[in-house]
């Protein structure tokens, strides 16, 4: 029990001084973020793919065509009504 209490203090100091190390380096990672960072880096996953990652998914994405179109003009009764009609007669 005691050595479960050590490693967990052990554990939260290591964190509590990456997080630290992290702010200095303005990398805005938040605190759960980087736990789980270090956790799948603690199961063998390599540091650099994750740090590659991390700046992939950190990287700001251009704005795509459908993101950037007008959007759509609001039905107005007058059209709700020509679009009823039109489906009325290709059902007709």
């Amino acid at each position: 029990m005691e050595q479960q209490a050590e490693a967990a203090r052990n554990a939260k100091e290591s964190l509590d001084l990456a997080f630290q190390m992290s702010n200095m380096l303005e990398t805005g990672l938040d605190r759960h973020t980087l736990s789980l960072l270090v956790a799948l880096c603690d199961r063998g996953v390599n540091p650099e793919s994750l740090a590659a990652l991390i700046r992939e998914f950190s990287t700001p994405r251009p704005a795509t065509a459908a993101a950037s179109a007008p959007a759509p003009t609001p039905m107005t009764p007058s059209t709700v009504a020509l679009r009823d009609s039109y489906f009325r007669r290709l059902h007709s």
